[in-house]
């Protein structure tokens, strides 16, 4: 499958034939917490299999074939050599960290990140005894935030809310030059429709698959990919090249020496601490999938009208979306993003009252703290997705009391001016 397009793979990919067991075009619900073997040898081998890194139905806390077909759609879709799907995306992050942390270990994050991803680094990085370090996500802040026992950089593609975006081309390059792996949390590229950065250097990209992969808001999910671009033999990650009982490390397990890191971030998120997605979310993941284009280029479409709109609206004072040429990102976002400039915009009133009167006047438009969903929903992040930072961090993130963060939906785009209108007035 790997020669087709993209909206052939978010169909097929993982799922080229029926079910051969039923012949079923969907893909099937396994739901099943163990599986059968045929004999003590089917045993042993499906084990030794497991250990070796295949996808061996050994037992459902780690293997399910609806979540396989999951896994290896996005893979394809990310253009990786492996992905492992988790319960959530908090879960796949932690997963993420866990398998890069070491004691004394530093790592670079970008300063306008999710508050779930600090909320770890707050929690259990930190308390490890990690350092972490918050740059604004250009190159030459993060070369300068790079030491010698740094083991990871982390940047978003668009950064939630101020729809900031990294060059990612020049972070790669840094990151290559220190010999550091390149993370990025690819969310909000919406399932790679509008941006893969691995075409752009990166090696390791997580998803929150509730958000446009699934796209409905029925379920909770997350993802990893990797790219199968870093040495994790050259001495800084010696986690991946300890040996354990049978003298095999998680470079020797790897498939084709290249999905090392899927194999450990497996290991740690699915093995060991059971951050195992569920295969009915992994179901509802795909359908998702199936329209994912559709979806996200309608709702992109809208966004940018929307964000030119209120732009020259005068009850407000700014709006923030990489699609609009006064946005600081906009030559960024033209290199960077494909197919549009995403599914969410956010603007400010000119007072925190005047924000809430928005959000308590809304009728088609929901408020509630998730996005990538089919319908258009909205939240003031400063008292609810972003209360938990210090107000400086707040602002640094792009985050103002009268800020409004306007995920769009499928609506028409003149039925959600109207709604905007009559709850602004």
């Amino acid at each position: 499958m790997s020669t087709k397009d993209f909206d052939t793979l978010q169909l097929h990919a993982g799922q080229e034939q029926p079910d051969s067991a039923t012949g079923s075009r969907a893909v099937p619900i396994y739901a099943t917490s163990s599986y059968v073997f045929d004999s003590a040898q089917h045993a042993a081998d499906t084990f030794a299999a497991q250990s070796a890194g295949t996808h061996a139905n050994q037992y459902g806390r780690m293997n399910n074939p609806t979540v396989s077909v999951l896994e290896e759609r996005i893979m394809a879709l990310e253009k990786g050599t492996a992905a492992v799907a988790f319960c959530s995306g908090q879960a796949a992050t932690t997963a993420i960290l866990f398998a890069l942390a070491q004691p004394d270990a530093h790592f670079v994050f970008s300063n306008q990140i999710f508050g779930g991803t600090t909320a770890v680094n707050r929690k259990i990085l930190e308390p490890w005894g990690c350092t972490v370090n918050y740059v604004a996500p250009n190159a030459d802040d993060i070369a300068n935030a790079i030491q010698d026992n740094t083991v990871g950089v982390w940047v978003e593609t668009l950064s939630n809310p101020s729809c900031t975006v990294p060059n990612l081309k020049a972070i790669s390059e840094v990151c290559k030059t220190k010999d550091v792996p390149f993370i990025v949390d690819n969310t909000w590229g919406c399932g790679g429709y509008i941006c893969q950065p691995i075409d752009h250097g990166a090696d390791i990209v997580m998803h929150s698959t509730t958000k446009w992969i699934g796209g409905h808001g029925t379920f909770v999910g997350g993802a990893v990919v990797d790219a199968g671009t870093y040495n994790w033999a050259n001495g800084k990650f010696p986690a991946f090249t300890k040996k354990d009982g049978k003298g095999r490390t998680y470079i020797s397990r790897a498939k084709d020496g290249k999905t090392a890191f899927a194999v450990r971030v497996y290991d740690l998120g699915l093995f060991t601490m059971g951050m195992t997605p569920s295969p009915f979310s992994a179901f509802q993941a795909l359908q998702g999938l199936e329209t994912l284009s559709l979806r996200v280029q309608r709702s992109c479409d809208t966004a940018l009208e929307l964000a030119k709109w209120l732009e020259a609206h005068p009850k407000i004072k700014a709006v923030h979306y990489a699609g609009l040429s006064s946005h600081p990102c906009f030559e960024h976002a033209q290199a960077t993003l494909q197919n549009g400039y995403g599914a969410v915009l956010s603007f400010e009133t000119h007072d925190k009252a005047s924000a809430w009167q928005f959000l308590d006047n809304t009728k088609v438009i929901s408020h509630l703290a998730n996005i990538g969903d089919s319908k258009t929903v909205a939240i003031n992040c400063w008292t609810t997705t972003h209360a938990s930072l210090p107000e400086e961090a707040r602002y640094t993130a792009g985050v103002s009391p009268e800020l409004i963060r306007l995920s769009v939906g499928l609506e028409s785009l003149e039925d959600l001016k109207v709604d905007i209108e009559q709850a602004l007035t």
